[in-house]
C-alpha cells in the first residue's frame, strides 16, 4: 500500500529529522514510512520518539511479551513488518 503523502527526504530534513531517520535506520534496518510523514511535523515526532522510548523503557511488562504483543497486533490490524 502506498502513501497518500509523500515523506520528508533526508536531504531536505533539519538535524532532529534526521537524527530520527539514523536510529530508526540502526533499529530497523530500514526507514518506515510513518516515521518520514511525521518528519513533515518535527515536534510531532519528538512526542512519537519519546512516547515511543517510554514505552520500551517500561519494566511493568516482560520484554518477550511486549514483543509477542507487538506482533499480535500487527498482524491484526495488517501491519507489513
Amino acid at each position: 500500500m502506498m502513501a497518500r503523502i509523500e515523506g520528508v527526504e533526508h536531504k531536505n530534513a533539519g538535524v532532529f529529522v534526521r537524527l530520527a531517520y539514523f536510529m530508526t535506520r540502526r533499529r530497523l534496518g530500514r526507514l518506515i514510512t510513518p516515521i518520514a510523514i511525521t518528519a513533515h511535523h518535527p515536534r510531532l515526532l519528538r512526542a512519537q520518539a519519546h512516547m515511543e522510548l517510554g514505552q520500551e523503557a517500561a519494566r511493568t511488562v516482560p520484554a518477550q511479551l511486549k514483543a509477542l504483543v507487538q506482533v499480535k497486533v500487527a498482524m491484526m490490524v495488517g501491519c507489513p513488518f
